[in-house]
């Protein structure tokens, strides 16, 4: 058996080996604690902020189902609903209020967890979680991955044995950004594997992985986004695991651009649905996995190539990717494109099949090492130098005062007519111009206060 603690390096100085205690990971060069909880390491290079964030994300999600309870509570005081309307509004309402509960006692040491914060870290801002990923941005692939996603998991893992070998020996294997944890735990039972580390941000994904790896079950909701009939729209499903993960099977929490391992600990590495969609350039992110690989060791991928930057230039190919790959210390892919379906729940309506762009590549050489990841800029980091004032910030700045100032004519008097002759009077704009921008902005703000939280 291969110890969890023998891959693993402090991920604010790469220094290893690292202290074990009951409860936690000590790092003496930092003086820093990875606390563990559920007997997973939490392994972001400022700790204490990182759980400080999920704590927040995690109180702001069930604040949203809160509301979306007393919202619910609001149109069931309706008299005039249709007797299959309340129904279904009444069996929505205790679905939500179930799930609540379920994720309050899953997510219980994320809450509870007590660690004593110092100063503010600039690592932790440095590697801060994305913005756009909360508790529930992947929360139908649990479902998928532990209830009813079979067909798809099977199809997924097909596509990783299309760029092995056959028989092929993995060896020690990590996979990063392994979401809920399926893939990675059919690599490990299914293909010949030493060990697995599977690793992911989100703290949901990676205790419901524990649960079922460990041979739980767990029982949560599914919300289909356009559900097949009336009883649908919340279902009740078991998740579980085929069979139980052994010894060599480990999760971890950690962020896979300051991922926790020295150089060359590796002999697989695996990247489902990752490359296209970190806020890193894959040229450099194609480095940092060349170092964590041994000596003709391989690198794995499996996905879409959607690349979201917000450059053309960084919107890669598959000509590129392949360029960028050999380029990067690595053999020329062995590439494998196939048609899937893709989270295509048998309670919705909603469902798609994604071409997958899966390859399969050999270190040849070490790639020249990248910087620590830096997500922010040191005038924010540190606070000490002088904001620039950049034309982005400029013109955000002016829209933000005219916003206010809109905001601040807002007195259950005035119509948009009347705003706009005042905006004429400041000299902001025409009162021809004024009117259609103020009723653009009216309608965000109304559509904003309308919307209601989804899963």
């Amino acid at each position: 058996m291969t110890a969890l603690t023998d891959f693993l390096a402090c991920p604010r100085c790469d220094k290893t080996p690292l202290d074990s205690a009951t409860d936690a990971l000590h790092c003496k060069a930092c003086k820093v604690d990875f606390p563990i909880l559920e007997g997973m390491p939490w392994m972001f290079a400022e700790p204490e902020a990182a759980l400080g964030e999920w704590r927040g994300r995690l109180h702001y999600s069930l604040q949203e189902l809160s509301q979306e309870i007393a919202g619910l509570d609001n149109e069931l005081e309706n008299d005039e609903l249709r007797a299959l309307t309340r129904r279904r509004l009444e069996r929505y309402k205790k679905s939500v209020t179930t799930h609540k509960r379920s994720l309050q006692k899953l997510l219980q040491p994320i809450e509870i967890q007590s660690l004593q914060g110092t100063v503010e870290s600039y690592l932790a801002l440095r590697t801060r979680m994305p913005t756009d990923q909360g508790l529930n941005t992947y929360y139908p692939n649990i479902h998928r991955d532990w209830s009813w996603g079979e067909e798809e998991n099977q199809a997924s893992l097909k596509q990783i044995q299309a760029v092995l070998h056959d028989h092929a020996d993995l060896g020690k294997v990590l996979v990063l950004g392994a979401g809920a944890g399926r893939l990675a735990y059919d690599i490990h039972t299914q293909l010949v594997c030493e060990s697995t580390v599977a690793m992911d941000f989100n703290p949901l994904l990676m205790f419901v992985a524990r649960t079922v790896t460990r041979g739980s079950s767990l029982s949560l909701y599914e919300f289909p986004i356009a559900p097949l009939s009336l009883e649908d729209d919340a279902i009740l499903r078991k998740l579980s695991a085929p069979e139980v993960a052994d010894e060599n099977f480990h999760l971890l929490f950690g962020d896979a651009l300051r991922a926790p391992f020295p150089d060359e600990t590796f002999d697989t590495v695996v990247t489902p649905w990752l490359i296209d969609v970190i806020s890193e350039d894959l040229p450099v992110l194609a480095a940092r996995i060349n170092r964590l690989l041994k000596e003709n060791g391989r690198w794995v991928n499996f996905g879409s190539l959607a690349f979201a930057s917000p450059k053309r230039a960084g919107r890669y190919s598959p000509e590129e990717c392949k360029a960028i790959i050999a380029e990067n210390g690595f053999s020329d892919p062995y590439v494998s494109q196939a048609t899937i379906p893709y989270m295509s729940s048998p309670a919705s309506r909603h469902g798609r099949r994604e071409r997958v762009f899966s390859f399969s590549s050999y270190k040849e050489r070490n790639a020249k090492k990248p910087p620590r990841h830096a997500a922010l800029p040191d005038w924010i980091v540190t606070g000490k130098e002088p904001v620039p004032l950049t034309s982005s910030f400029r013109q955000q700045a002016m829209t933000t005062q005219i916003y206010s100032f809109i905001m601040s004519l807002i007195d259950g008097k005035r119509s948009i007519k009347d705003m706009a002759i005042v905006l004429e009077k400041q000299k902001l704009m025409t009162k021809e111009e004024a009117e259609p921008a103020i009723r653009s902005f009216m309608i965000r703000m109304y559509d904003d206060s309308k919307r209601q939280s989804g899963f």
